[in-house]
């Protein structure tokens, strides 16, 4: 921790040095995109198979299946998951479906069970994917159950949160994933919160969307009543990972830092300056005091849309049903602010690109984030030749 917090001190320095210098991070020079990269559907199906397909994803927080038989159920990107935790308190993953006529399993949702049936002809299986029941099984003639387990997804629980890869067999080593931001993410100690709850909202391009979180540079524009008044547009910090960013938003009172020992600087998260922990290549995660929003934004049915669940937690239950009521206010107030402010925007966005307007868009030398964020793409899309992108020259 302690090398932790002189990190996080580091950054803070450097976040109240571009405040008092009306400065931010910057790229060395200016960066294009293709329009086309945003609309083409060649190029998205090849950004579902080659990225969406094939990297760990966050689905599932500790929290949200904290017993034994505790499961999950969902439609990731129009795969069906279904993620359990055995009796032996592995968390595993599988594509939630009967080997017998392709029938889904549980139902969307959370539950607690050590079995599913499924609802058309009955099969039953266990919930670490074997095949323990066929209903009428001497009518149905000889087979062999180990064949028909359901299929098993790569899944690793680490620091608090499950990642899952959507590609049956493919290795999974979310540590080496996750490189330097594994220490920054099992510091926040996400398996002692409290799981509220998640909304989801519809959006442009992932990409048109995700460009958004990327950057502080549009607060003061888009922001005006709300998040500008808690930190100053375009000065930011960012620290790379591997392809995950770790981005440093400063506080409009972050020269209080100054009346504390700079050693101290590096504890003061949220009191002063926020990070926005971004892990490639679709979750960003907002810690406050009082809660946390953590966004999964997933490519919709089509090259146009997006489809992303925002979450909620929060450090301890509530207590009452007043309590319970303060965090659903809570929770929906942040929500809204994405929705009404970002994604409303985004469509806009979304709509402007595909007008013709222009063939390109320009990021700035102040939005490295965005500029690192697509080199990465195209790292990924290119199978990954040639070396990785730097955030920095």
């Amino acid at each position: 921790m302690t090398d932790l917090y002189k990190a996080y001190g580091d950054a803070a320095e450097r976040m109240l040095h571009f405040v008092e210098t009306r400065s931010t991070d910057q790229a060395s020079g200016v960066f294009e995109v293709p329009v086309a990269h945003y609309l083409d559907e060649a190029r998205w199906q090849k950004e579902m198979d080659l990225i969406f397909r094939r990297l760990p994803l966050m689905l599932a927080l500790t929290i949200e299946l904290p017993k034994v038989n505790d499961y999950k159920a969902m439609d990731v990107m129009g795969q069906p998951v279904l993620i359990t935790r055995g009796k032996d308190g592995k968390a595993r993953a599988f594509l939630n479906v009967c080997k017998h006529r392709a029938m889904h399993l549980a139902k969307e949702g959370k539950g607690n069970c050590s079995r599913f049936a499924c609802q058309y002809h009955g099969w039953t299986y266990a919930n670490d994917g074997q095949l323990i029941g066929i209903a009428e099984a001497s009518t149905f003639g000889d087979v062999d159950r180990r064949t028909l387990a359901m299929t098993e997804l790569p899944a690793e629980e680490v620091a608090g949160m499950i990642f899952v890869i959507l590609t049956p067999g493919l290795p999974i080593d979310v540590r080496a994933f996750l490189g330097g931001m594994l220490d920054d993410l099992a510091a926040l100690k996400l398996e002692t919160w409290y799981y509220h709850k998640a909304r989801t909202m519809e959006g442009a391009n992932w990409k048109v969307s995700f460009d958004g979180y990327l950057e502080g540079y549009h607060f003061q524009a888009a922001h005006t009543q709300t998040v500008a008044t808690r930190s100053p547009s375009n000065r930011a910090s960012y620290e790379a990972f591997g392809p995950h960013i770790r981005l440093g938003f400063p506080q409009n009172g972050i020269g209080r830092l100054k009346d504390l020992p700079r050693e101290e600087w590096g504890r003061q998260e949220n009191d002063g300056y926020d990070f926005i922990r971004i892990l490639f290549p679709n979750f960003s995660f907002f810690l406050a005091p009082e809660m946390c929003q953590y966004a999964q934004l997933f490519p919709g049915p089509t090259p146009d849309r997006n489809l992303t669940v925002m979450n909620y937690i929060y450090p301890t239950a509530p207590k009452d049903e007043e309590e319970l009521r303060k965090l659903d206010e809570m929770s929906d107030f942040f929500f809204q602010v994405v929705l009404d402010e970002d994604y409303a925007l985004g469509l806009k966005v979304q709509n402007g690109l595909e007008s013709g307007a222009t063939d390109r868009l320009t990021f700035g030398r102040n939005e490295p984030g965005n500029q690192y964020f697509h080199k990465w793409v195209e790292h990924y899309l290119s199978g990954c030749e040639g070396p990785p992108p730097v955030l920095r020259a």
